[in-house]
């Protein structure tokens, strides 16, 4: 049995983590963290013990599932650190000092990281990135929409698929990026790679990456319908880190892809 703590346990994520995880018989939820203003915490009835320390749970726990914000990523991860637990992460909107402090931390400690956790997604980098491979002349737009409580923006997906295309074109994205465009200087450059995204209703997550020349266009797209795909993915993660050695891991070492 792997014994999990599920962090932001009464968000969106953390929530329906925690659903599916009481289905599969391989996971024992330890317990789940919240912020210090959450009435979750202190709940004298509660069907998993939520706390806002995270130092006072992670004893019993063999992995730490994050999908929350950066600031309270990085504190999971030196906690982890101390405690030699393993990490499932899903936190987007990292910097890339962020990334640097999770990929040190991975010398000691193993980690799936990824923005996305989805199958399809994660299928949708590799096809992506040969498609750019073979056309690198084409025009590159990516378009994600997600719901209208989303903080981070443009999303990690997103900027993981321009990632993908830059791979392809054998460029660094932060040279070709574009993230919107505006004003009387918007003329699209060649090579560029340009990433939107647009804030409303409910939506899951919608990613599209068009290709584009002459007389064509090429679309490729991603639709979530609900949040079952990314906490799916999130717990195949944890299944396949349980016996894995220090590293930083992606949903690609997950999928074997």
């Amino acid at each position: 049995m792997i014994n999990i703590i599920v962090c932001g346990a009464c968000g969106r994520m953390g929530s329906a983590i925690i659903n599916m995880a009481k289905q599969d018989k391989v996971f024992n939820i330890i317990a789940g963290t919240e912020i210090d203003s959450s009435p979750a915490i202190g709940n004298k009835n509660p069907s998993i013990i939520k706390s806002s320390d995270m130092e006072s749970v992670i004893n019993s726990g063999d992995i730490i599932i994050d999908f929350t914000i950066a600031s309270n990523t990085m504190k999971n991860i030196e906690i982890a650190l101390k405690k030699n637990a393993k990490l499932v992460i899903g936190t987007t909107g990292l910097t890339d000092d962020n990334k640097e402090v999770l990929k040190k931390a991975s010398e000691k400690i193993s980690i799936v990281f990824a923005p996305n956790m989805s199958t399809g997604i994660n299928l949708l980098l590799n096809t992506v990135e040969s498609i750019a491979k073979k056309i690198p002349d084409y025009d590159v737009e990516i378009v994600e929409i997600h719901h209208n409580k989303k903080k981070d923006s443009p999303s990690g997906t997103a900027i993981r698929l321009a990632e993908a295309v830059a791979a392809g074109h054998k460029k660094s994205l932060k040279d070709v990026a574009i993230y919107g465009r505006h004003g009387a200087q918007a003329l699209r450059k060649q090579g560029e790679i340009g990433v939107h995204a647009v804030r409303l209703g409910d939506v899951c997550g919608d990613h599209k990456v068009y290709f584009a020349s002459e007389g064509e266009v090429i679309e490729i797209s991603h639709k979530a319908t609900s949040r079952a795909c990314l906490v799916a993915g999130a717990l195949k993660a944890a299944k396949w880190l349980y016996d894995k050695p220090a590293g930083l891991y992606d949903m690609q070492n997950v999928l074997d892809l």
